[in-house]
């Protein structure tokens, strides 16, 4: 919502910049959905390298989980 009311104020100042704004969005969103969805693998892959490495932990202490 507030990046809306930001592009409202935009379109008011500045109608040309405000336009080119949101013809432009989409453009770049694609363009960094790799990056984001690299991101998700890399945080698996961390996540999971993680658990891995705590697994003797929560094995030895394992049954006293409230």
């Amino acid at each position: 919502m507030l990046k809306f009311l930001l592009w409202l104020v935009l379109l008011v100042f500045c109608w040309p910049l405000a336009l080119l704004a949101i013809i432009l969005y989409p453009v770049v969103w694609l363009l960094l959905l790799p990056f984001r969805l690299l991101g998700f693998a890399i945080d698996g892959i961390l996540e999971f390298i993680k658990a891995i490495f705590l697994l003797p932990a929560r094995i030895l202490g394992g049954g006293r989980r409230a």
